[in-house]
Formats: C-alpha cells, sequence, structure tokens
C-alpha cells in the first residue's frame, strides 16, 4: 500500500513538472507571436495613422497577445486559474493604491497632452530648462532627446503645468538679430547693407520680407533688430551664415 501511494505521488510530481514545463513553452511562444504581430501591425498602423496612434497600436496589440499567452500557459498548471487572477489582482491593488497619488495625474495630463495635440512625436519643443525632439507620448511621461543627445523623461504633470514652445509646428521661422551700430554710422546705409545681405543669402526668405527696427539709443552704439525668415529646418544655419555675412558686409 505505501508503495503505490509513493509511486502515486511521484506521478503527480513528473505530471506537475510537465504541466509546468507546458506552460513555459506556451508563454514563450506566445510571447514570440506578440512581438511579431505587435511588429507587423505597427508597421501598418504608421502607414495609414501619425506615429504616436502607430506606438500605441503596436503595444496595445502585444500586450494583448502577451496576456492571452500568459492565460493559456496557467491553465496548462490548472483548469481553474481563478484564484491566481484573484491573487493578482489583490497585489495590483495594493501597487496601484501606492502609486496612484502621482501616477493618476500623470494619467490624466497624458489624456489632456494627447487630447490637444500641442505636439506630436518628431516636434522639437521647449519646456522650462529643456529642448529636444519629442520620442514618444506616454500616458505618464513624453520623452525627449536633447540637442546634445541625452535622453530626458518629462512626467506629463509637469508639461500640462509649464510653458511649451513648439518650435517646428509651424514651417517657417523668424530669425531676430541684435546689432549695434555707431552713432556717426548713417542708418540708412546700414539698412541698405543688411537687406542686401539677406536678399543674397540662399537660405532667407523672400517673403516675408526682413525688417530692420530700432530698439533703443544705447551708450556707446544705436540698436537695432534685424529679422529675416527661414525654413525651420535651417533655422540653425541660416542664422550663424547670416551673422558672417553681416560681419563680412559692414567690414567692407
Amino acid at each position: 500500500m505505501q508503495r503505490d501511494l509513493m509511486h502515486f505521488l511521484d506521478f503527480i510530481d513528473s505530471a506537475t513538472a510537465f504541466a509546468w514545463v507546458r506552460a513555459v513553452l506556451v508563454m514563450a511562444i506566445g510571447l514570440l507571436i506578440a512581438q511579431i504581430c505587435a511588429r507587423l501591425v505597427g508597421r501598418m498602423a504608421i502607414r495609414r495613422m501619425d506615429r504616436h496612434r502607430g506606438v500605441l497600436t503596436r503595444r496595445l496589440v502585444f500586450y494583448s497577445i502577451l496576456i492571452l499567452a500568459i492565460v493559456l500557459g496557467l491553465r496548462q498548471v490548472s483548469h481553474d486559474i481563478s484564484n491566481i487572477f484573484l491573487g493578482a489582482a489583490g497585489i495590483l491593488t495594493v501597487a496601484l493604491g501606492f502609486a496612484s497619488q502621482t501616477s493618476a495625474s500623470n494619467l490624466i495630463s497624458g489624456l489632456f497632452l494627447i487630447g490637444e495635440k500641442s505636439f506630436a512625436i518628431g516636434d522639437i519643443i521647449k519646456a522650462g530648462d529643456t529642448t529636444g525632439e519629442v520620442l514618444s507620448i506616454d500616458l505618464l511621461s513624453v520623452k525627449l532627446r536633447t540637442f546634445d543627445n541625452l535622453f530626458v523623461r518629462v512626467p506629463n504633470e509637469t508639461l500640462v503645468k509649464s510653458e511649451i514652445t513648439n518650435l517646428t509646428r509651424f514651417p517657417i521661422r523668424r530669425i531676430d538679430l541684435q546689432i549695434g551700430v555707431g552713432y556717426k554710422e548713417d542708418i540708412g546705409r546700414v539698412r541698405e547693407v543688411l537687406l542686401e545681405v539677406a536678399d543674397n543669402h540662399p537660405l532667407c526668405l523672400i517673403e516675408p520680407r526682413p525688417t530692420i527696427l530700432f530698439q533703443q539709443f544705447g551708450e556707446s552704439s544705436l540698436n537695432l533688430q534685424f529679422s529675416v525668415w527661414t525654413q525651420g529646418g535651417n533655422y540653425t544655419v541660416t542664422r550663424t551664415g547670416l551673422a558672417e555675412d553681416i560681419k563680412k558686409a559692414f567690414d567692407r
């Protein structure tokens, strides 16, 4: 009798181990299928919608298939997995309770950011002291890449409460250069030289026309603002090249 009982227990142990092996295999295969399907759906979604919605769609497909694979894997161990889900739900409830104070605020702020569409993936924004390209807009935070190739994560709540400047929302930008000229100089001639520099620069736009505004009488100079327009992507190059051309023109 005791020998039969030992054989029965060994059979149960081997059956349980085999069930767990099957469960792990099902989950692993499900993970692989989730990655492949998410990649394919993500590519199709990006072609038909913007990058942000494409990324969200890809993640939704991935986690949906992964959760299904986990459920199927657990069913290999036990047909009644309600207790497992009840335990997981209890742990999740406690975790959410601790994180809800900050996460809920960021979640609601993220919905506002997505709904407002103040910026999109690929835009360059300035938030506080940080300027960079938007890599992703998630429900809890926005990821940026700065011009010196740093990764910055900004909580959504911070963005909602602060002023955001979208530097690439519109196709053209204005360059404002502050220029000081001596009191003895002919302002009319200075205006002609500056406009000639703008007309000769290949990246300066003809329309809107460049403008020259008088700012103030300085201690040793007349302070002017020289404003020209250029394509948004040429802003930095145009600003630097324009300053060099003005210096050369004044020297001549």
